[in-house]
C-alpha cells in the first residue's frame, strides 16, 4: 500500500521541480536582456548595439552628446510609416553630422529580413533596430509624451542632450521636422 502511494507522489514532485527549473531559466534569460528601467539596449540590423538612456526630461543615445536624436516608432505594415521613411532618410543625409535617426519597430519577433525589405522598399537609410527592448522603449517614449498605452503610429520624437525638442504623431511633412531641427541647431 505504501509503495502505491509513494510512487505517484515522487512522480508529481519530480514534474513540479522540472517545471520550476525551466521557469527559473526563462526568468534568468529575461533578466539578462533588461539593463535597467532607465536603459534600453537596442541592436541594429548590422548587430551594432545602441544604448538609450532615459533621463528626467527625455531620452539620449549614449556617446552622442550634442546630436539630435530622432526616434521613429513605426511598424513595417503601416502606410504612414512607410511614406515617412524616405523623409527621415533625407533628413539623416542632410544633417549627418548633427542628427541620428533610429527606427524602432513595435513589431515583436520580427525577422531582420522583414526590416531589410522595409529598408529597401521604402528607402529607410538610417538605423533600424530590432530587439526585445524596442517595445519597452517605444512604450516609455509614448508614456513620456502622454500618448497612452495604445498610441497611434508613427510617432517621431526628437531629443537633444536628453531633452525633448518636439514630437509628431501620424504622417508629417519633412519640412516641419527640418524646421525644428534647424531651431534645435540654432540656425
Amino acid at each position: 500500500m505504501l509503495k502505491k502511494s509513494v510512487l505517484p507522489i515522487i512522480i508529481l514532485v519530480s514534474l513540479l521541480l522540472s517545471g520550476c527549473t525551466d521557469k527559473k531559466q526563462d526568468d534568468v534569460s529575461k533578466a539578462n536582456e533588461i539593463i535597467s528601467s532607465n536603459e534600453y539596449l537596442l541592436r541594429g540590423l548590422d548587430d551594432t548595439e545602441y544604448m538609450v538612456k532615459k533621463g528626467q526630461d527625455g531620452f539620449n543615445l549614449e556617446n552622442k552628446k550634442d546630436k539630435i536624436i530622432i526616434f521613429d516608432i513605426f511598424a513595417t505594415w503601416c502606410p504612414p510609416c512607410q511614406k515617412g521613411a524616405s523623409h527621415l532618410s533625407s533628413l539623416q543625409e542632410k544633417y549627418k553630422d548633427n542628427l541620428v535617426v533610429i527606427g524602432v519597430t513595435i513589431e515583436e519577433n520580427l525577422p531582420n529580413s522583414k526590416l531589410l525589405d522595409f529598408r529597401k522598399q521604402f528607402d529607410a537609410k538610417y538605423i533600424l533596430v530590432n530587439s526585445k527592448q524596442n517595445r519597452p522603449l517605444a512604450d516609455a517614449i509614448a508614456t513620456q509624451l502622454k500618448l497612452g498605452k495604445r498610441f497611434p503610429i508613427p510617432v517621431v520624437a526628437m531629443y537633444k542632450n536628453g531633452k525633448l525638442i518636439k514630437h509628431y504623431v501620424g504622417r508629417i511633412n519633412e519640412e516641419f521636422i527640418q524646421s525644428d531641427i534647424n531651431i534645435a541647431l540654432g540656425k
